[in-house]
Formats: C-alpha cells, sequence, structure tokens
C-alpha cells in the first residue's frame, strides 16, 4: 500500500502528482474550475486557489464520488478576501465526477468544469482516498 506523503497540482499541466518520501507514486490529469487562471480571491469566481494547504477531510457522502477537503481558506486568503471586501469561498476539494447529473462528454479531463474544485476520475481518487491521511500537504501552483 502507498503512502502518499505529498500532493502537488500544477494547474497549468492539468496535472496533480504524489509523492512518497519524494518518489513519485503515480500522475493524473485533471479536470479545474471553469475559470481557472489566476488564483481564487473569492467564492463563485470559478477559481482553484494556489497556496500550500492540506488534506482537512475525507469525504464518502458529497455529491461526488469520493473527496478530499483542501483546507482552502488560509488565513491568508481570508485576510485578502476581507481585505476587498469579499467572501473567500471554501469547498475546495479533490473530488471524482458527480453522483447524479454525470455527462461522460462534459465531465472529462478535456474540460475544466469544476467550481474551483480538483476533479480526477473515480478510479483515480480512489487510489488517493485509499492513500491519502488527512494532514497530507498538498501544494497548489499556477
Amino acid at each position: 500500500k502507498d503512502k502518499i506523503d505529498f500532493i502537488l497540482v500544477d494547474k497549468s499541466t492539468r496535472s496533480v502528482k504524489v509523492y512518497e518520501k519524494g518518489i513519485i507514486l503515480k500522475r493524473f490529469n485533471i479536470s479545474l474550475g471553469f475559470a481557472p487562471v489566476g488564483t481564487k480571491v473569492k467564492k463563485g469566481d470559478g477559481k482553484t486557489p494556489e497556496g500550500l494547504y492540506y488534506i482537512e477531510q475525507k469525504l464518502a457522502n458529497s455529491s461526488f464520488y469520493l473527496a478530499l477537503k483542501v483546507s482552502y481558506p488560509n488565513p491568508w486568503d481570508i485576510r485578502r478576501a476581507l481585505d476587498l471586501n469579499l467572501h473567500p469561498g471554501g469547498q475546495i476539494m479533490l473530488h471524482g465526477v458527480p453522483n447524479s447529473g454525470y455527462d461522460k462528454k462534459y465531465h472529462n479531463n478535456n474540460n475544466d468544469w469544476t467550481e474551483g474544485c480538483i476533479a480526477l476520475s473515480n478510479k483515480e481518487i480512489l487510489y488517493l482516498w485509499k492513500n491519502t491521511t488527512i494532514g497530507t500537504p498538498i501544494l497548489i501552483r499556477k
């Protein structure tokens, strides 16, 4: 069994790499939010945040097959949003495809279809789910 100790999300290449002790275990193609360029600033902007976070929760009962909740917003994200008089948003996850309304022509990694989350296939999120513990760091970069 793999023990993922670091997750690297690369928005520009639409990929996620998972590591154990500095060695890449797997690489997956991903979909992002519907407006992926730039970092998330406010709720509803369709952006995937950029920065260092951690896996905060493992959700078996969400709108998607499985989900790993990211610790967005962090204190800096909250401060930036408040300075702009905005709500920072939240509920950023790595997840599979929707449990209802799944459309394989749309919900695939040729499209950026999430609200700001990082989407993988159900098989890929199952692997992450089984091999990731709460507290695992995740770096999301442009």
